[in-house]
Formats: structure tokens, sequence, C-alpha cells
């Protein structure tokens, strides 16, 4: 089984603390799905004939692509891939694309899963970021989207915004269930290179963020959500029982997929491809049968490295039996003397034949993650 993730890159505005391929233009908005289209014919093999059970449109603001544009995509890929007749088809939303009339002619065309772009319910924490949105546009976005029928959705939330009271973020998560909603993926705050957030920070007209700001939002939001029973299936997600994203799932877990849309990566078990960054040279490319892509063939290193990677940001953890068996007993003895320490400290747990991150050690995945390597 196979994913498709389609990257859609166009924007309303650019966020202040975004870094993903996204342009705040309406150029070239109209060639994007037929491109689209053209690069799945071009790469029907990627996948051999495995069953296509998730499709994911992300971006960049893929509801704002004009409502002709899902269908046209969906329509090609159900022709070129064998698709699963219940695959968990997911777009992003903005709150502020979302009308009655879009949802409707959503759903029509095949999508059976929401991921809104909420980010916070507080107009204060909306300005600070930059949305376009505001508070009440977050919750009108989600009343309709329940209207609509849609009942599997997911809403993301950002947390440890400077000088952000625990309190403020309570109100974020208590909206959040009000609504039943049985999704959440929460980020904490990250200041990246070259963002306007990192721009305003240096030049003191923003405010830097906290790490023990981030790490209290943290712990509290891991107790509230395990108090109101939702799984914490993967450091920045959230779920009711049967309602993880199988999509993301599939890239935890090593499994294949092909990216359309300039800058989507691609895997196939034993490559990664990530398609060209810039609009203009993708559209040219593909609309001339050239590759639009550039490929490495990953290393039995970096198999390893990826396997730790993704497998420590689950619940399930590191299954050491399969990384014994992939990797050999020399790799599976430098893992064990790695963890150690972290054991000691009660940041890795070992238990039923896994390694995984206790709740203190969530803190700490990026310094876990760098010394098992």
């Amino acid at each position: 089984m196979s994913g498709i993730y389609i990257h859609i890159p166009f924007c309303q505005s650019k966020c202040d603390y975004c870094n993903f391929f996204s342009l705040a233009t309406t150029r070239h908005r109209d060639k994007i799905a037929k491109a689209i289209c053209l690069e799945a014919r071009q790469r029907k093999r990627y996948l051999g004939d495995s069953k296509i059970k998730t499709v994911y449109f992300g971006g960049g603001t893929p509801s704002l692509l004009p409502l002709g544009d899902i269908e046209l995509i969906m329509n090609e890929l159900s022709l070129v891939f064998p698709i699963d007749s219940d695959a968990e088809v997911t777009l992003e939303a903005n709150p502020n694309d979302l009308t009655e009339e879009k949802l409707t002619a959503l759903k029509k065309a095949g999508v059976n899963r929401l991921s809104i772009g909420v980010q916070s319910f507080l107009d204060d924490d909306l300005v600070f970021l930059n949305r376009t949105h505001d508070g009440a546009q977050s919750e009108r976005s989600i009343e309709l989207a329940l209207r609509a029928g849609f009942d599997n959705i997911s809403i993301d939330l950002i947390f440890g915004l400077p000088d952000q009271e625990i309190a403020a973020f309570v109100k974020n998560l208590e909206a959040f269930h009000r609504y039943g909603i049985p999704h959440l993926s929460a980020y904490a705050l990250t200041v990246e290179p070259g963002t306007a957030l990192a721009w305003k920070i240096e030049k003191n007209r923003k405010k830097p963020v906290s790490e023990d700001i981030q790490a209290d939002h943290f712990l509290m939001l891991m107790d509230w959500m395990e108090e109101k029973g939702y799984v914490h299936y993967e450091i920045s997600n959230f779920c009711l029982p049967g309602f993880e994203s199988k999509h993301n799932t599939s890239y935890w877990n090593n499994e294949k997929y092909l990216g359309l849309g300039p800058s989507a990566h691609s895997f196939d078990g034993i490559s990664r491809q990530w398609n060209i960054a810039n609009l203009s040279r993708y559209l040219e490319a593909v609309n001339t049968g050239q590759p639009a892509f550039e490929k490495e063939i990953l290393t039995p290193e970096q198999h390893r490295e990826e396997y730790l990677m993704t497998k420590i940001r689950t619940d399930h953890g590191i299954d050491l039996r399969i990384y014994k068996e992939r990797f050999g007993s020399d790799e599976y003895k430098k893992l064990l003397k790695a963890a150690e320490s972290f054991l000691q400290r009660g940041w890795l747990i070992s238990g039923e034949g896994n390694l995984y991150l206790s709740r203190r050690g969530k803190l700490f995945t990026d310094h876990i993650t760098a010394a098992l390597f």
C-alpha cells in the first residue's frame, strides 16, 4: 500500500514562521492542476502496482485552488493509479477559505478528511503569527465542516509563543475539545532561518521564543489530551482511537509514496526524490517531459538513521527485533549502548521489545535522536 502527496504552493500571504515552499501570488495558479496531472502520468510506474491508500493535498494552501482543479486532479489520479475505494483523501485548508459551497464540492470530489490550519482561536496569537483569519473564522470553519458531514477533521495549533500564558493555550484546547474534533496536530513555534519571524526577532521587532515556556506548554498539552482520551501517537499528533492520519503514519512507517507538484518529495523504498522548488522551472520541466526532480540512492547508513528518526517519534518507538534483523547485531549493540544514559535518566523506556520516549524524554527528542545515530 502506498500514498500520494500533492503540493499546492500558493498562499494568500506568507506566514512569518513558514519555511515551506509557498508563494503569495496567483501567477501560474491556472497551470498547476494540469501540470500535476501530467506529472502523474509521467510517473505512473514509480509505485509499481501498489494500491494507493492515501492521497494528501498539502502546501501552501490547497483550499485556494478552484474546485474544478481539485476534481480534475482526483479524476486523473483515479485513472492513472489503483486507488483504494476507501482511501483516506486529506486536504489542508485555511479557515477563511471554507464555505458551505466549497465543502460540499470537496466532499463530492472525494475529499473525506480535512486538516484545518487554525493555529489559534485567539486573535492576539493570530496577529503575532501574521495569519489571514481571525478567531471567529477559526470556529466558523469547523462548524461549517461538521455541518457539511465531515467527521474526520484535524486542526493545527501552535503553542509556545513569546509571553503566551498557559491559560491562553488552555483556551485553545478547550475550543478544540468543544467541537469534538478527533485529531490535533500541535507544534511548538519554531524560528526557522530565513523566515520573516527570524528577521523580526533579530531586529527586535518581535520577542524571541522561550524554551521554558514551550516545555511547560508541551507537558501540559500531553496531560490535558490524555485526560480527554486522546492517544499521543506521534510527537506532534494526538487522536481519538482510530483517527490517526493514515497518510502521515505511512511516512513514519517508511512506506512508499509519490510526491507531485513543486518541491514534493517521493520515496520508493530504495531512493528519495525531490521535485524542483521553483514553480516556473517545475512547470517547464513537466510540460517538456524532462525530469522535474533530483534523486539519491539511500545508503544502508541513511536507511538506519531514517528508521531511528521516524520510529522514535511514535508511541510504539523502535522495534528492537526489527532493528537487529534489518541492521545487524553490531548496530543493535551500538544502539543499546547509546540508549543506556537516557534509560537511566528516564528519558527512554524499554518494554515489550521496544525502545520509546518517556513523557519527559519527548522534550528532548532531537537530542536523543542525534545521540542514537
